[in-house]
């Protein structure tokens, strides 16, 4: 089942979205988390903390579940 997590701005970081979805507990654990675990942004794989996502992105990590983005 896909998990929505709402953003209030129109782009969010990966490493944002991490904590917001209450997958890490800061920020600071985003590197770590990103070279530990598989995380697919849209069907490809990526793991930049960095990486841009908007509403309607989802984002899959084994293990903890499937997001979309949304407003």
């Amino acid at each position: 089942m896909e998990k929505n997590v709402i953003i209030e701005t129109d782009i969010i970081t990966l490493g944002q979205f991490l904590k917001l979805a209450e997958i890490i507990q800061s920020g600071g654990m985003a590197k770590w988390f990103l070279s530990e675990h598989d995380v697919f942004v849209n069907g490809e794989q990526d793991q930049r903390r960095g990486r841009k996502l908007s509403v309607g992105d989802r984002i899959e990590i084994p293990g903890f579940g499937i997001f979309v983005v949304s407003h």
